[in-house]
């Protein structure tokens, strides 16, 4: 299987998964412009897009899903609650691209199961998708880090895990107080420091790649959050590097980040 993330942060999010014949979008949360931008530099032609999964109704996550599906005549895949919640945003969209799901389900040669997380949203999902042996989890919008997605997760060869805030950034940043508040609650978004925690839960089960992503632009910094992860392994005498007990990389906020084998 491949990773890449085109796009990850509070401005904008698209993830690209493929195996050897099928090749998916998890949101597409640009202009569609952009996306293809971003497919075309590494390589990947828009056409052979075989689905777009839909996170949630958020602008950051569904901006480019209409344009993409409508242009590439691509499958859309999201649960009943998000339908309604982004039909206004997406436009119309072809009958038989549709794609309503509950649970599991397949596409192509991948195995696709989705999983709840705390966000405020209408009923915002993470993605674990499977091909083989090889897993690869988008764990993205976590308010906190729930059993749940640590089952989801637990398994997976690459976990792409929010690390979205710095907690004294957002308490002595720009932000209005309801705003902060949000960021900071149960249904906001996971910090550097509650990322670095849940990954260690999940490197309990064995070697993973750990990719942070949806870093915030306001309230975060690409170094520091590397850093806070980076030291909680280190407390836990957990090897950093190839071949050791955790890959650490970052997802980048404006640009596509290298690809990555699972």
């Amino acid at each position: 299987m491949i990773f890449c993330s085109l796009y990850s942060g509070s401005s904008g999010n698209s993830i690209f998964v493929a195996s050897e014949k099928t090749r998916l979008l998890v949101d597409a949360g640009l202009t569609g412009k952009s996306i293809i931008s971003a497919l075309e530099n590494i390589g990947e032609e828009p056409g052979e897009l075989d689905g777009i999964l839909v996170t949630h109704e958020h602008i950051d996550h569904v901006k480019g899903v209409g344009i993409l599906s409508r242009k590439f005549d691509i499958p859309v895949y999201a649960d009943e609650k998000t339908w309604v919640a982004m039909e206004r945003c997406l436009g119309k969209i072809k009958e038989h691209n549709i794609k309503v799901i509950d649970g599991n389900f397949e596409i192509k040669d991948l195995d696709i199961s989705s999983f709840r997380v705390p966000h405020d949203a209408v009923s915002c999902h993470g993605y674990t998708i499977g091909h083989g042996e090889k897993r690869v989890s988008v764990a993205t919008d976590i308010g906190v880090f729930t059993e749940e997605i640590r089952r989801a997760i637990l398994h997976s060869d690459l976990v792409l895990l929010e690390s979205n805030h710095d907690v004294e950034m957002v308490k002595f940043g720009p932000y209005p107080y309801e705003l902060k508040r949000r960021v900071l609650s149960e249904l906001g978004h996971l910090s550097n420091m509650d990322a670095g925690l849940a990954a260690l839960e999940i490197l309990k089960e064995g070697p993973k790649k750990i990719v942070l992503g949806h870093l915030s632009g306001t309230n975060n910094i690409p170094e520091l959050a590397y850093k806070t992860v980076e030291n909680i392994f280190l407390e836990e005498k957990l090897r950093i590097g190839p071949g050791m007990d955790v890959e650490l990389s970052l997802a980048s906020r404006i640009r596509p980040s290298s690809y990555t084998e699972v």
